[in-house]
Protein backbone atom coordinates (compact mmCIF):
# COMPACT_ATOMS: atom_id res chain seq x y z
CA UNK A 1 0.00 0.00 0.00
CA UNK A 2 1.56 3.38 -1.04
CA UNK A 3 1.62 5.73 1.84
CA UNK A 4 1.18 10.01 1.05
CA UNK A 5 2.47 12.26 2.98
CA UNK A 6 1.86 15.98 2.65
CA UNK A 7 3.50 18.74 4.03
CA UNK A 8 4.31 22.51 3.34
CA UNK A 9 1.04 24.06 4.70
CA UNK A 10 1.10 26.94 7.60
CA UNK A 11 -0.44 30.35 8.08
CA UNK A 12 -0.56 32.25 4.74
CA UNK A 13 -1.52 36.12 4.24
CA UNK A 14 -4.71 36.96 1.68
CA UNK A 15 -2.97 37.49 -1.52
CA UNK A 16 0.75 35.51 -0.14
CA UNK A 17 1.63 31.78 -1.32
CA UNK A 18 2.91 28.35 -0.17
CA UNK A 19 3.70 25.38 -1.93
CA UNK A 20 2.62 22.02 -0.64
CA UNK A 21 4.60 18.70 -1.37
CA UNK A 22 3.41 15.44 -1.02
CA UNK A 23 5.48 12.12 -1.11
CA UNK A 24 4.39 9.04 -1.98
CA UNK A 25 5.87 5.80 -1.00
CA UNK A 26 6.51 2.35 -3.44
CA UNK A 27 7.71 2.46 -6.82
CA UNK A 28 4.57 3.05 -8.81
CA UNK A 29 4.44 6.66 -8.58
CA UNK A 30 4.92 7.32 -12.11
CA UNK A 31 2.36 5.00 -13.23
CA UNK A 32 -0.64 6.84 -11.70
CA UNK A 33 -2.07 10.83 -12.25
CA UNK A 34 -2.21 12.24 -9.23
CA UNK A 35 -4.62 14.97 -7.66
CA UNK A 36 -4.72 17.44 -4.85
CA UNK A 37 -7.91 17.72 -2.70
CA UNK A 38 -8.98 19.70 -0.12
CA UNK A 39 -11.62 19.20 2.92
CA UNK A 40 -12.60 22.74 4.91
CA UNK A 41 -14.18 22.73 8.86
CA UNK A 42 -17.70 21.35 8.44
CA UNK A 43 -17.68 20.64 4.49
CA UNK A 44 -16.82 17.82 2.14
CA UNK A 45 -13.53 16.83 1.05
CA UNK A 46 -13.64 18.51 -2.33
CA UNK A 47 -11.62 18.32 -6.01
CA UNK A 48 -8.48 20.79 -6.36
CA UNK A 49 -6.76 19.76 -9.58
CA UNK A 50 -5.30 17.16 -11.08
CA UNK A 51 -1.92 16.28 -12.99
CA UNK A 52 -1.24 13.86 -15.52
CA UNK A 53 1.14 10.70 -15.09
CA UNK A 54 3.89 12.32 -17.08
CA UNK A 55 2.95 15.61 -15.80
CA UNK A 56 2.22 17.32 -19.38
CA UNK A 57 -1.80 17.61 -18.12
CA UNK A 58 -3.65 19.34 -15.54
CA UNK A 59 -7.02 20.50 -15.08
CA UNK A 60 -8.16 22.90 -12.20
CA UNK A 61 -11.56 23.44 -9.84
CA UNK A 62 -13.00 27.08 -10.73
CA UNK A 63 -12.49 28.28 -7.51
CA UNK A 64 -8.32 27.86 -7.72
CA UNK A 65 -7.88 28.01 -11.79
CA UNK A 66 -5.27 30.54 -12.25
CA UNK A 67 -4.25 31.13 -8.95
CA UNK A 68 -2.65 27.22 -8.09
CA UNK A 69 0.00 25.14 -10.33
CA UNK A 70 0.33 21.77 -9.79
CA UNK A 71 3.80 19.90 -11.08
CA UNK A 72 5.28 16.43 -10.19
CA UNK A 73 8.78 15.30 -9.81
CA UNK A 74 8.02 11.06 -10.81
CA UNK A 75 11.94 10.70 -9.71
CA UNK A 76 11.43 12.00 -6.30
CA UNK A 77 8.29 10.61 -6.43
CA UNK A 78 6.54 14.04 -5.33
CA UNK A 79 3.56 15.94 -6.46
CA UNK A 80 3.93 19.76 -5.32
CA UNK A 81 0.87 22.63 -5.47
CA UNK A 82 2.06 25.63 -5.86
CA UNK A 83 -0.80 27.98 -4.14
CA UNK A 84 -0.47 32.01 -5.27
CA UNK A 85 -2.81 34.92 -4.38
CA UNK A 86 -4.30 33.39 -1.25
CA UNK A 87 -7.73 34.04 0.17
CA UNK A 88 -9.22 33.03 3.37
CA UNK A 89 -11.84 30.92 1.38
CA UNK A 90 -8.51 28.49 0.79
CA UNK A 91 -8.34 27.93 4.24
CA UNK A 92 -8.50 24.11 4.59
CA UNK A 93 -6.64 20.49 5.39
CA UNK A 94 -4.79 19.64 1.85
CA UNK A 95 -4.82 15.98 0.48
CA UNK A 96 -3.02 14.28 -2.73
CA UNK A 97 -4.08 11.25 -3.42
CA UNK A 98 -4.33 9.22 -6.66
CA UNK A 99 -7.18 9.92 -8.86
CA UNK A 100 -8.10 6.93 -9.58
CA UNK A 101 -9.15 4.44 -6.96
CA UNK A 102 -7.67 6.33 -4.13
CA UNK A 103 -5.16 5.11 -1.44
CA UNK A 104 -5.56 5.40 1.95
CA UNK A 105 -5.45 9.25 2.61
CA UNK A 106 -2.63 10.84 4.27
CA UNK A 107 -2.91 12.98 7.24
CA UNK A 108 -2.96 15.78 5.18
CA UNK A 109 -1.29 19.56 5.41
CA UNK A 110 -3.54 22.06 6.74
CA UNK A 111 -3.44 25.86 5.09
CA UNK A 112 -4.89 28.95 7.13
CA UNK A 113 -5.02 31.70 5.35
CA UNK A 114 -5.26 34.58 7.74
CA UNK A 115 -4.69 38.29 8.33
Amino acid sequence: QVQLVESGGGLGQPGGSLRLSCAASGPTFSSYAMGWFRQAPGKEREFVGHISRSGGSTSYADSVKGRFTISRDNAKNTVYLQMNSLKPEDTAVYYCNRIVTPWSWGQGTQVTVSS
